[in-house]
């Protein structure tokens, strides 16, 4: 791979550039499909910049199980193959739970999976109507969600294995936001998303309490880039999705999109 390409991503993100080659090139080499786990979106988003405007001989494509789906599998493969749905490996899930007696969150759900010693590339989405729950997963993780998750939190659940067919559709809480920043630094960003000093921001960063893409970042001048995904522990989720320009003054114009932490019923 030429070196210039990682010229313009971070130097952390290198062996997963890396790993983008190797698949194609196994593709090609091997001539037939390649299928990897869930990738996040700024993942995606690496694989569609690395690869760019592809020849007939070498194709991929993506899904997560549904059309809106931020996690997703991919598939790279020769230029003769046209995946079908069944090729991404893919099974939906239900949480069974006492919906009269207890809540469930997206938060618990996945620090259950995760805390189970799940990668969380291992499943992809979850989703909600605002009382049922569902999540996709790997196929051959099948038996062990099945048969390893009966708790989350101290709710009772039984998970089952559905069809495809009867994946919920999300009730959608995220809101598109324009804002006006000085940086892309993290610290800068959490601040003005949701609406705090830049002190507050960094000590929440620095009490490791905020989450890039799913992983814990210390360091408050970390800079954001597209589809980073920011999770912000009891303030909410927040994605960098389009730089839109620079103001006179030098501040830069981004779309955002947003999921705030509501509060429970009763507290303030």
């Amino acid at each position: 791979m030429d070196s210039a390409v990682f010229q313009h991503f971070r130097p952390e993100e290198r062996p997963f550039i890396e790993r983008i080659n190797d698949w194609r090139n196994q593709a090609v080499d091997e001539y037939r499909p390649i299928l990897t786990n869930f990738l996040d979106p700024r993942q995606i988003f690496l694989v569609e910049s690395v690869l760019g405007k592809l020849d007939q001989s070498f194709q991929y494509w993506q899904f997560g199980g549904y059309n809106q789906a931020e996690r997703r599998r991919v598939i790279f493969a020769p230029g003769y193959y046209t995946p079908e749905t069944a090729d991404y490996q893919l099974q939906l899930f239900e949480i069974k739970y006492p919906q009269k007696f207890a809540e469930l969150s997206h938060g618990k759900i996945l620090g259950t999976l995760i805390n189970s010693g799940v990668d969380r590339s291992q499943f992809g989405d979850i989703i909600t109507n605002g009382h049922d729950w569902q999540f996709f997963g790997v196929k051959n993780m099948t038996d062990f969600f099945t048969e390893q998750i009966s708790k989350i939190g101290a709710i009772n659940v039984r998970v089952e294995a559905i069809s495809d067919m009867d994946v919920l559709v999300p009730s959608n809480d995220w809101l598109d936001e324009t804002l006006l920043v000085t940086s892309f630094r993290l610290d800068t960003i959490v601040a003005d998303t949701f609406k705090i000093s830049r002190q507050r921001a960094k000590d929440l960063i620095e009490g490791q309490r905020v989450q890039v893409n799913w992983t814990v970042v210390t360091q408050p001048d970390f800079q954001v880039d597209l589809l980073d995904m920011l999770s912000v522990r009891k303030f909410g989720r927040v994605q960098l999705r389009a730089v839109l320009g620079q103001t006179r003054k030098e501040r830069f114009k981004i779309q955002v999109g947003t999921l705030r932490r509501q509060p429970l019923s009763g507290q303030k």
